[in-house]
């Protein structure tokens, strides 16, 4: 029986986060893409808690694509991340494929300073 594209998405996501995880030096970068919106967040998983959050309908992206707009959320999120002192973070996919949104948003955080 094939599985729905959503259950696909989590089942990879699952297998993802068996071996990922983040820690107090280095946090996880979670990705969620909506089909309108995209959000990243920095989380620490040894404590459960957000260190940094950043999303598409928290910044101005009126008449932009949704690849700039991801961009623009990479970018507010390595800001974020580097005010609080977190240059290196572990990149968690969340199971989307890495391109288009995923992609620009991860590439736009690798030039705003992170390092993964």
């Amino acid at each position: 029986m094939a599985l729905s594209k959503n259950n696909r998405r989590l089942r990879i996501r699952r297998r993802i986060r068996k071996r990922l995880s983040g820690t107090e030096n280095r946090p996880r970068l979670s990705v969620h893409r909506s089909n309108k919106q995209i959000y990243a967040q920095v989380v620490n998983d040894a404590e459960g808690k957000t260190l940094a959050a950043a999303s598409s309908i928290a910044l101005d992206i009126n008449g932009k694509t949704k690849v700039e707009a991801a961009a623009l959320v990479g970018r507010n999120i390595a800001e974020k991340c580097l005010e609080a002192g977190i240059n290196e973070v572990v990149f968690d996919r969340g199971g989307y494929l890495y391109h288009g949104r995923v992609k620009s948003l991860a590439e736009a955080a690798r030039e705003g300073g992170l390092k993964f």
